[in-house]
C-alpha cells in the first residue's frame, strides 16, 4: 500500500504521489507537460500549451466569485535531479522513491522535487475540486526554471488574464516574499591543448560537503568543491611543476558543488602527496563549522598518456584561485540578506574545451554587472572566451500590494501569529512574470522544505497541510 496517499491533506499527496511518478529533469518535461494537458482535457478545463512546454489550465470562479480579479497560481515543473554515488536511478524513466520519516518527506537517495512539485500539485488539487470559493484560476506551470528560467522567459501574456499571482515556490512557512535577485549566468571556456604524459599520476578528490541552493545557502558560507580544489592546486604550483590531466566537480550551475576532482602529473609526486595532506588539515580546520565531514582524497595512478601542456594548466588554476566566489555584498536595506553573490557551479570538459559555469545572483543590477565586467576584464587579461547566458531581472518590491495585505490577514486569521515580509536572494519567476504582467499584483510563499537541490531534499508533511489550508482561506478572501 501507498502510505503518502494517506498523508493529509490527501487531495495535495495524490497529485504530488502522481507528478513523482513522471520524469521531469530540466529540459526533460515533455511528459509531465503532456500529463497536466491530459489532465485539462480529462475535466474539460480550458488550457493552453506553448512551445516552450508551459501549460496553462483555466477554471471559472465558483459562483459569488464571478466579478472578482482572477488570480495566477503559478509554479514550476521540473525539479534538480541529483542522486547518491550508490544510486541506480535513472531520472529518465524512474519514479521518485518517496520516503516518509515522521513528519519529513523525502526520497531514497535522490533529490525529492518538492521544489517545486508542492506547487503543482496545490494547483492541481484546487482545479480538481468541487468545494474550494475561488475567483477565476488559471494554473500557470512553467519550464526549465532550475537550469535558466526558460519557461518563463518564453511566456507572452496572450493566455494569461489574472490580475493576482501566487508564486508557490518559497520554502519557509509563514515567510512571504515581495522580492528577489536577479542573475546571470557565464561560461569561461579553456582552450585545451594536450601533451604526452611522461610523469606518475595523483588523483586529488574534494568530497563530503553540504551543498545546497546557491541562493538560500549561499549565506551559510558553503564549501565550495571547486573552489577548494583551486586552492590546493594553486598551492602546490607555487613549490613544484605538475600538469593537469583532468579537471572536473560540480554538477549544476545553482548547486553550490558538494566534490571535485583533478589528476595531475608530475616527477615529485611524493612531495605534492605531502603538500596535498597539509592543505587537506588545514581546509578540514578552516571549515570545521560549516562542512564537519570535508574529506581530501590521494589516489596514485599509472598509465597516463596525455596531459594538459603548463601553459593550459598554470593558466585554469590561476583563474580558478583569482574568481570570486560566494557572498560579495550584504544589503544595505534588509537585514541578513545577501545582496550580491557568485556560485562556481560546473567545471568540466566539453567538446574539447574546460568549462567553467559560474552563477551570479543579485537584487541590484549595477552590481550584478560590476561582477560580470569583473569576470570579463579577468577573461580579456587571460585570454579566454566568455559567454553570458539565462540573465533574469530582479523582482522589486512594491510598496502597495492589496494580495500581500490580504495573506498577511489571512495568516494571522489562521494562525494567531504574524508572518514575516521578506526578500530572497535566490531567483524566483516573479521578475519574468512581472516584466509581462506588469500590472499583477504578486507574492511568493510555500511550505518548509529542506536542503533543496540536494540528495537531502525534504519537506514537512505538517507544513504542506498548514500551507494548504492558508491557500485555501486566502482564495476565499480574495473576493
Amino acid at each position: 500500500m501507498n502510505k503518502v496517499l494517506n498523508l493529509n491533506p490527501k487531495e495535495v499527496f495524490y497529485w504530488f504521489d502522481e507528478i513523482s511518478k513522471i520524469p521531469r529533469e530540466s529540459g526533460n518535461e515533455k511528459e509531465i507537460s503532456d500529463f497536466l494537458v491530459t489532465f485539462a482535457k480529462d475535466r474539460k478545463l480550458e488550457f493552453y500549451q506553448d512551445k516552450a512546454l508551459n501549460v496553462i489550465i483555466k477554471k471559472p470562479a465558483t459562483e459569488g466569485y464571478e466579478k472578482s480579479k482572477g488570480v495566477i497560481i503559478q509554479g514550476h515543473i521540473d525539479m534538480v535531479c541529483v542522486k547518491t554515488d550508490e544510486s541506480k536511478h535513472d531520472f529518465k524513466k524512474d519514479p521518485i522513491d518517496l520516503v516518509i520519516d515522521g513528519d519529513i518527506l523525502k526520497a531514497k537517495d535522490t533529490s525529492l522535487g518538492g521544489d517545486d512539485g508542492i506547487a503543482i500539485a496545490y494547483g492541481l488539487a484546487i482545479l480538481d475540486s468541487k468545494t474550494i470559493k475561488h475567483p477565476a484560476i488559471e494554473l500557470l506551470a512553467t519550464t526549465n526554471e532550475e537550469t535558466g528560467m526558460d519557461g518563463a522567459a518564453a511566456l507572452t501574456a496572450e493566455h494569461l488574464s489574472g490580475e493576482i499571482l501566487l508564486n508557490i515556490d518559497s520554502e519557509e512557512e509563514g515567510i512571504f516574499l515581495v522580492s528577489c535577485a536577479g542573475g546571470a549566468n557565464l561560461v569561461v571556456d579553456f582552450n585545451l591543448e594536450k601533451e604526452k604524459s611522461k610523469n606518475k599520476g595523483l588523483k586529488i578528490q574534494i568530497s563530503g560537503l553540504k551543498g545546497g541552493h546557491s541562493g538560500q545557502e549561499i549565506l551559510n558560507q558553503r564549501g565550495n568543491a571547486i573552489k577548494l580544489l583551486g586552492r590546493i592546486l594553486y598551492e602546490i604550483k607555487n613549490k613544484y611543476l605538475y600538469n593537469l590531466v583532468e579537471i572536473k566537480g560540480g554538477t549544476k550551475h545553482n548547486v553550490i558543488p558538494q566534490k571535485s576532482e583533478a589528476i595531475i602529473t608530475s616527477c615529485h609526486v611524493d612531495k605534492i602527496k605531502n603538500i596535498i595532506k597539509e592543505m587537506g588539515k588545514e581546509l578540514q580546520h578552516e571549515y570545521l563549522k560549516e562542512e564537519p565531514n570535508l574529506k581530501v582524497g590521494i589516489l596514485e595512478m599509472d598509465g597516463i598518456q596525455e596531459e594538459y601542456t603548463e601553459e593550459v594548466t598554470n593558466k585554469i588554476v590561476d583563474f580558478l584561485m583569482i574568481v570570486p566566489d560566494g557572498v560579495q555584498y550584504m544589503s544595505k536595506d534588509i537585514k541578513d540578506l545577501v545582496q550580491t553573490s557568485l556560485n562556481n557551479g560546473v567545471l568540466e570538459e566539453k567538446d574539447g574545451k574546460l568549462n567553467l559555469t559560474i552563477a551570479l545572483r543579485s537584487a541590484v543590477k549595477s552590481s550584478l554587472y560590476e561582477f560580470i565586467n569583473k569576470i570579463n576584464a579577468l577573461g580579456s587579461v587571460m585570454n579566454l572566451s566568455i559567454r553570458k547566458s539565462n540573465e533574469y531581472p530582479a523582482w522589486e518590491y512594491e510598496k502597495d500590494s492589496k494580495v500581500r495585505e490580504i495573506a498577511m490577514n489571512t495568516y494571522k486569521e489562521l494562525t494567531g501569529k504574524e508572518a514575516t515580509i521578506s526578500a530572497i536572494h535566490a531567483g524566483l519567476e516573479c521578475g519574468l512574470l512581472k516584466k509581462i504582467l506588469p500590472n499583477a499584483d504578486m507574492i511568493s510563499y510555500g511550505p518548509n522544505l529542506y536542503d533543496v537541490h540536494s540528495v537531502n531534499e525534504k519537506i514537512s508533511i505538517k507544513s504542506v497541510e498548514n500551507m494548504w489550508k492558508f491557500t485555501i482561506k486566502l482564495l476565499e478572501n480574495l473576493k
